[in-house]
């Protein structure tokens, strides 16, 4: 982070976010960049401009946190202003004085209906919720429009009352009655002190041992004019050198541990910032004049030394899978990232109990499984065919329709038709996987 200050991206709708704004602004300890949404289909292309600039997001609302989260591009703490009570209240009361609605005839969303009966409950409010649309993740406004608008249409409600600007707009192009949840200021202050509780923990957490593992091929830069035993001894050296250079911008320290293969000890704060959050290659001179002989490299994050080093040998595996070049993170909490600088970079795990549980029900590993939800998670979709699978694992068909029938035998797939992309090819199978 940029020193003691956290740089905050602030995302939400033109109506809400000036409401967050100005209580984020009271506190030193905060900078932020807001950005006004007006279609939930805008809101990664709205945050990729600003990815390297900011430490953490606060979102309006459940929606558009929930389309960030599930994307899994951001890489940064998320947070989102839940529609509390008190947010409720001044829109209840709203309705009563303006138009003198009870409370039998709004229909709600987002809330759960236990909440609202506890929030009437409190308030002295002892009138039946007979209508509310919940919703977990994200939702489009146009199918929770379409909720309020066919009950109001149908003469079961009077109004509704919405925490998603996008649906307001759209039931006021409709023509109907919609009242529009807003935050509470209270709510704001509770997670801003949340966001700085975080923000404290991350700079202990930049300040853990990480490893960084890398291979190089020093021949890849000798001519075949000079190939000789004191070329290659040169071109090491060159290489050690460059590497040395590098090791001084991370604060680190350089380690030879075979023929071509060093071993750098630093920060996990020195190589965030080196690799804005663990998403591209770095771009210091330095580096650059290596990008050519670099086979693989490995970023390992842990408590201990011992433990990054672990790491670092675990991501250099799974970098030296992807290709010459890559390179791959892993963090202590048992995921991997990677490969850095890549459009397909997935963010997978390969430690949690319940990939565990799955993988003992298969053939097939929790590397594998752990892969597989994150490629399901980027795509947006829970379908696919084995050449789609093979693509994104980069293994080849076969090896994707043998994963499809093990995840099928096991009851975690079901073929649901086919596609046939070429007029004379064989159909292929497309399965629902349910990970």
């Amino acid at each position: 982070m940029c020193g003691i200050r956290i740089r905050l991206g602030l995302l939400g709708a033109d109506d809400s976010l000036p409401i967050i704004q100005a209580v984020v602004e009271e506190y030193k300890e905060l900078v932020c960049f807001p950005v006004v949404y007006w279609d939930e289909r805008d809101i990664l292309d709205l945050m990729r401009p600003l990815a390297a600039q900011v430490d953490m997001w606060l979102f309006s609302g459940q929606v558009p946190y929930s389309i960030a989260k599930q994307s899994g591009e951001a890489g940064v703490p998320l947070f989102y202003v839940p529609h509390t009570g008190a947010s409720l209240y001044r829109t209840l009361l709203q309705a009563h004085y303006t138009k003198q609605i009870p409370v039998c005839e709004l229909s709600f969303d987002t809330y759960e209906h236990g909440e609202v009966e506890r929030l009437l409950e409190e308030a002295g409010i002892h009138e039946p919720v007979l209508y509310i649309k919940h919703y977990e993740g994200g939702i489009s406004a146009q199918e929770l429009a379409r909720y309020h608008y066919d009950l109001w249409k149908q003469g079961k409600t009077k109004a509704a009352v919405t925490c998603l600007r996008t649906a307001h707009l759209e039931m006021e192009k409709m023509g109907m009655p919609v009242y529009r949840v807003l935050p509470a200021r209270s709510s704001v202050e509770a997670v801003v002190q949340t966001i700085i509780r975080t923000g404290e923990m991350l700079r202990v957490q930049d300040a853990q041992i990480a490893v960084q593992m890398i291979e190089v091929d020093s021949m890849t830069a000798t001519s075949p004019e000079t190939f000789s035993s004191d070329e290659i001894y040169k071109m090491e050296l060159k290489t050690t050198e460059k590497l040395l250079q590098y090791t001084k911008k991370v604060q680190g320290s350089l380690k030879s541990v075979g023929p071509g293969r060093y071993v750098i000890f630093t920060t996990r704060g020195a190589l965030k910032e080196m690799t804005a959050g663990y998403k591209t290659i770095p771009t210091s001179r330095e580096m650059t004049h290596l990008y050519e002989e670099v086979v693989a490299c490995g970023i390992g994050i842990g408590r201990t030394a011992y433990e990054a080093e672990i790491q670092a040998g675990r991501a250099f595996l799974h970098a030296k899978h992807y290709g010459r070049g890559a390179w791959m993170v892993a963090f202590d909490d048992g995921t991997i990232a990677g490969p850095l600088g890549k459009e397909e970079q997935i963010h997978y795990s390969i430690g949690n109990e319940e990939l565990r549980q799955l993988a003992e029900h298969t053939n097939l590993s929790t590397v594998t499984l752990g892969k597989l939800q994150a490629i399901l998670r980027r795509r947006g979709t829970n379908e696919m065919e084995a050449h789609e699978l093979a693509s994104d694992l980069q293994i080849l068909p076969r090896s994707a329709r043998r994963i499809l029938k093990e995840l099928e035998a096991a009851g975690l797939a079901e073929a649901i038709g086919e596609t046939s992309p070429y007029p004379r090819g064989r159909p292929r199978k497309v399965y629902r996987i349910f990970l």
